[in-house]
């Protein structure tokens, strides 16, 4: 037991290995950070462009935010395990300011380099090697070695192209192009990432850091174990869904274990689960919380940038598997549970399936109605209002703050967090849902902004912090002002003042990691772009999978979990798209699968992230095994196996886009929705080897053929009917006109790569209107010639749906595949539902045999 209490900020600190200085430099290091806050603050908000002060570029902004996570990194981490923790050294405060001066060089000579583009003086040339071994030492620092020798290594391989072996070899990169690409221009480690880190992702951790200092943390913890506590093995269940909602605005796995883990960690190990056990499911659910829409790690952000398309589709995507992961996830939590006999918490029993599932139901209802009534009356009020909707709409929002306040006045405070206390009672739910529904209000501001203002991630988190600022300064005064008994205290302004103070140098101090993070990244992007690895890459994937397209998706996935190991949420995704996500476009084109480049994202995201579970170098499963003072390496194996089913989701994303919600109308979303679900509990069965009661390895067998199946009924419809049939080449024109509108043919082209190689591969070409094929291929902007029983490639207009396609000059048209009328592949859900049903039947009677006693296995039933 500790003898002093530690703040989240202290907790993750000790776990990453952070100073926490005494005296001045505690006061400086405290100022630094809340100066980074107040200056994103401002470049994010519109007062810039209104008082015409400090506006900047994106360069500008750049070099400021990583001059401010370099000093801060120097100042917060020792070099060593044996050095300082309760002071900074005089090395680290000059190596700081130096790092700090090498980044702010670019802003500070921003106009002279402008007008100079690619001619480095010889200052250029002195800040530049400087500043890139000053930050992979704060990356060393921040992060451990793995990023940092990553990095490194690039480096290495951009200077020593000519002499590496065989494929490896480039015409390799001069010293000063090295410098210029890497530290003066944009494309290194002032590039994408960092200016996506710049832009929104420091604004949304800022976000998360006041929640998470106005109490918000603490009221979903509770309402998670108010509304789970009360089942089987329900802190676990409330572990799980309580990381879901920290994770839903949190941008590191680690520090989403350490938050919510020091409350739900020993609330498990209390009711049965394992010291191992209790971590795993915390570092399960915390990893998740990192692919939950809708800042997934900030990688979401990344996205759209590195895909190019609108924030909002990326959340749709997105939301299906991560939303079916975490139900899975409780499923599995409730299987370990049945499995070791747990009881209920408390005297509160839970209520009749019907009645609870009518509750749910009414509740659901006054929730949509609600939503429907907000969006629609505000979507309303903003055309009636004209230039007043803004003022309008604010009132009503103080006006429902303030209801909202009264309401939670009219409530006991929530108790603090006490892991020590026996676990006999649960809070009771009413009370506790009605005591921080205000915390709702900036997280109804954020969504507002991006879903229905559609303005930019950055500005709609500047809007959410704007509002999260107000109820910290207010709620305080106001609790304590509108609290009819007068009994409990909640603090003053001032105590909001410091609130305000203190979630602002959080949030900069969670910012520190990930800042680095994205600029030792953005040495890696441009290592790729300057070398061209990614094709050496891509040469040796297809040459380990033979071809083989499963086995293909099997070594991208092995390769992305490595290159994760030991890396944040940004910079991990960072990595795996830029040296993973080409591999599977390119190689897919020439196996026959083409998917949509968000779902290959998607893919490579998936394993990077696994890695945070994955011993030896699993990150979370380390925070949480300090947390249980269990095995870190038993932690890992039992958090990946429970998270078998986030690592089987991508596989079935990539041959099934159905699950990322790609080209299919609500009642088909809700369909898939409804049936993916079932299937991922089925798969969840069938990897824990217990149902309805402990299953026999065949049950196990079948369950998981039944998820597949669900998952992917193509792969049986595509085996007993071809959904394509072949036409000869020279009848592209007859092709087109008779299949549907709007529908797609498949090509298989012969070409050429960008440097010159000959290459196969597939596309998608979609088909226009018009009354014949002709009139269908000249829309398409295409035209083609025989010569010697070839089909090639004449001419393709300039933007035309061909060019859009891929489709060159001089290719060959080796096949055309055109669409055949089939039953709809959703068919071979109902043989799958057969097969479940024979397993439920088998395990009923079983279960019943247990009830009479006439079986003495042991086996648990289940309910």
């Amino acid at each position: 037991m500790q003898d002093k209490h530690l703040s989240t900020e202290e907790l993750i600190a000790q776990d990453v290995g952070a100073r926490l200085p005494d005296g001045l430099m505690a006061h400086v290091i405290a100022g630094l950070a809340l100066l980074w806050s107040l200056f994103q603050l401002w470049i994010a908000s519109p007062l810039p462009f209104i008082f015409r002060i400090g506006v900047l570029n994106d360069t500008e902004t750049r070099a400021i935010h990583l001059a401010f996570a370099l000093l801060l990194a120097f100042l917060a981490y020792p070099a060593f395990k044996r050095s300082p923790r309760d002071r900074v050294p005089l090395v680290d405060i000059a190596l700081g300011l130096v790092a700090a001066a090498s980044a702010a060089y670019l802003f500070i000579f921003y106009q002279q380099l402008a007008l100079r583009p690619g001619s480095l003086t010889t200052a250029d040339l002195i800040t530049a090697c400087i500043g890139i071994p000053l930050l992979l030492e704060a990356t060393r620092r921040a992060l451990g070695p793995p990023l940092a020798i990553i990095a490194l290594v690039f480096l290495i391989y951009s200077l020593a192209g000519p002499y590496m072996p065989g494929f490896l070899a480039h015409r390799g990169v001069s010293f000063t192009a090295l410098a210029n690409h890497q530290w003066i221009t944009t494309e290194g480690v002032f590039g994408i990432a960092l200016g996506v880190s710049t832009s929104f992702v420091f604004l949304f951790v800022l976000f998360g850091a006041l929640l998470e200092r106005a109490g918000a943390g603490h009221y979903f913890i509770q309402l998670a174990f108010s509304l789970l506590g009360h089942m089987r093995g329900g802190p676990a269940k409330a572990a799980v869904v309580a990381s879901g909602m920290t994770g839903l605005i949190s941008g590191s796995s680690i520090a989403n274990v350490v938050t919510t883990g020091t409350f739900t960690i020993p609330m498990m190990k209390k009711v049965g689960f394992s010291k191992e056990k209790a971590g795993a499911v915390e570092v399960a659910s915390s990893v998740n919380g990192q692919i939950m829409p809708p800042v997934m790690g900030a990688a979401a952000f990344l996205m759209v940038e590195y895909v190019g398309i609108p924030y909002v589709d990326i959340i749709k995507h997105a939301f299906l598997p991560a939303a079916i992961s975490y139900i899975a996830l409780l499923y599995i939590v409730h299987l370990e549970a049945l499995k070791q006999g747990m009881q209920p918490i408390g005297t509160h029993q839970p209520k009749p399936w019907l009645r609870r599932l009518t509750g749910f139901a009414f509740g659901a209802a006054l929730i949509s109605g609600l939503s429907l009534l907000v969006y629609y009356g505000l979507g309303w009020l903003k055309p009636a209002l004209g230039d007043y909707a803004l003022p309008v709409i604010s009132v009503l929002l103080a006006v429902v703050y303030l209801a909202l306040l009264k309401i939670a006045a009219s409530n006991p405070p929530l108790p603090d967090e006490d892991p020590e206390k026996p676990l006999t009672e649960l809070p009771q739910t009413r009370a506790v849902l009605l005591s921080g529904l205000h915390f709702l209000l900036p997280v109804v501001v954020l969504v507002w902004c991006l879903m229905i203002e559609r303005l930019s991630p950055g500005l709609s988190a500047f809007w959410g912090s704007v509002m999260l600022v107000i109820i910290l300064l207010t709620q305080r005064p106001l609790l304590s002002w509108l609290r009819a008994d007068h009994g409990a205290t909640h603090g003053g302004f001032v105590d909001g003042l410091i609130d305000l103070r203190e979630g602002l140098i959080a949030g900069a101090r969670n910012m520190i990691g990930i800042g680095i993070a994205t600029a030792a990244a953005g040495i890696i992007v441009g290592a790729v772009s300057q070398t061209g690895v990614g094709l050496v890459l891509a040469d040796v994937v297809e040459v380990l999978s033979m071809g083989n397209l499963l086995l293909m998706l099997v070594f991208i996935a092995v390769f992305s979990l490595i290159l994760g190991m030991g890396l944040p949420t940004t910079a991990n995704y960072i990595v795996v798209s830029s040296l993973m996500a080409p591999v599977v476009v390119a190689l897919g084109q020439q196996n026959g699968l083409i998917v949509p480049l968000i779902a290959v994202h998607l893919f490579v995201f998936y394993f990077g992230i696994m890695a945070d579970v994955t011993p030896p170098v699993g990150l979370a499963s380390f925070a949480a095994a300090a947390v249980s003072k269990g095995d870190p390496i038993k932690t890992g194996i039992t958090a990946f196996y429970y998270s078998l089913r986030t690592a089987a989701l991508p596989f079935l994303f990539i041959f099934n886009t159905d699950l990322l919600l790609i080209d299919v109308n609500l009642w088909h979303g809700v369909l898939i929705f409804f049936v993916a679900t079932g299937a991922m509990l089925i798969f969840a069965a069938g990897t824990q080897g217990f149902f309805l009661v402990r299953s026999r390895w065949y049950e196990s067998v079948l369950l998981l053929l039944v998820a597949f199946t669900l998952f992917r009924p193509g792969f049986w419809m595509d085996l007993a009917h071809d959904p394509y049939r072949d036409i000869p080449p020279t009848e592209l024109a007859q092709a087109l006109g008779s299949v549907d509108e709007n529908s797609q043919l498949r090509l298989r082209i012969r070409g050429e790569d960008a440097v010159g190689d000959a290459r196969e591969f597939a596309l998608l070409l979609p088909v226009p209107s018009g009354a014949s094929g002709e009139e269908r291929l000249e829309k398409l902007g295409l035209m083609t010639y025989e010569e010697d029983g070839r089909v090639l490639i004449d001419s393709v207009a300039f933007g035309s749906p061909a060019a859009d396609a891929g489709l060159e000059f001089d290719q060959e048209i080796l096949v055309v595949r055109a669409p055949t009328d089939r039953w709809a592949k959703e068919w071979m859900w109902l043989p799958g539902f057969l097969v479940f049903g024979l397993v439920v039947w088998l395990q009923r009677r079983r279960a019943s045999k247990q009830a009479r006693g006439l079986d003495h296995t042991g086996a648990q039933p289940g309910i």
